[in-house]
């Protein structure tokens, strides 16, 4: 059983083949204002181009945020993208796939959209993001109280949609409905799938509650989680880092290992 860090840097060291996933807000950078505020971070560009460029080195980036987004923020050759949590994906070779039907799933959303709007109407704070393939509503900046109340009437708007189609996301002051496929777990069981086990280690970073059902599926492969977040965060993951900078700091030390 792997304990330390310095551990899982000696199996990485080993391995011939690593297929590394990053989560990205939260875990390779801090979190933007709002998610439309697109901000690209010169050094995680930098520390993806060098990680793509190692031999045997898998990398992709699985995200809450929508595909156009991902690909403005991470121009980086050879690097799969994954957004709204896999519904769509940029492969390495450029193809774009969507892992959902548009006709099914965005006529019901366009009808919820001003259910929500409705609700959110002259409070500040509250922010809702149309992600294409899901509804966001976000409330971090709202007060406590018309949070308590507006977010549960919200979920309330939301489970009256096809049970069948959508799941319903939590967090912090934060609710989303999405297709059920919009599952980081599932994304990566698929994207693993066909890949041969010999030789590979298998290794997850992420930051919140939907990354850990990414960490149990990584597990399940004989891989490793590492969850950025204090050490006062309950989690799946074998393995903590603190905050992005520490993730960050720690992901150039695999770069050296592997190039060495």
């Amino acid at each position: 059983m792997t304990t330390s860090l310095a551990e899982l840097e000696t199996l990485i060291q080993q391995s011939a083949r690593v297929c590394l996933f990053l989560d990205y807000d939260g875990t390779l950078a801090e979190f933007a204002p709002t998610p439309d505020v697109i901000l690209p971070d010169p050094e995680v560009i930098q520390l993806l181009e060098k990680l793509t460029a190692l031999p045997g080195v898998e990398l992709s980036v699985i995200s809450g945020r929508k595909l156009p987004h991902l690909q403005r923020l991470l121009p980086v050759k050879s690097l799969l993208l994954a957004g709204t949590y896999g519904i769509e994906i940029q492969t390495r070779a450029g193809d774009i796939l969507y892992r959902a039907e548009s006709e099914r799933i965005r006529p019901i959303l366009q009808t919820l959209k001003p259910q929500w709007e409705k609700l959110i109407e002259g409070f500040d704070g509250f922010y809702l993001e149309d992600k294409t393939w899901s509804l966001a509503l976000h409330a971090k900046d709202a007060g406590a109280n018309e949070a308590g109340r507006i977010l549960p009437a919200a979920e309330s708007l939301a489970k009256e949609q096809d049970p069948a189609l959508f799941r319903i996301l939590g967090g912090h002051r934060f609710l989303e409905i999405a297709p059920r496929a919009a599952n980081k777990g599932r994304t990566i069981k698929d994207l693993l799938a066909d890949k041969p086990i010999e030789s590979r280690i298998v290794l997850y970073l992420g930051d919140d509650d939907k990354d850990e059902e990414a960490f149990s599926v990584v597990k399940d492969f004989g891989g490793y989680a590492v969850k950025v977040a204090p050490a006062c965060t309950p989690t799946g993951a074998q393995f903590r880092l603190d905050s992005p900078a520490a993730a960050r700091a720690w992901l150039y030390k695999v770069v050296t290992l592997l190039e060495s």
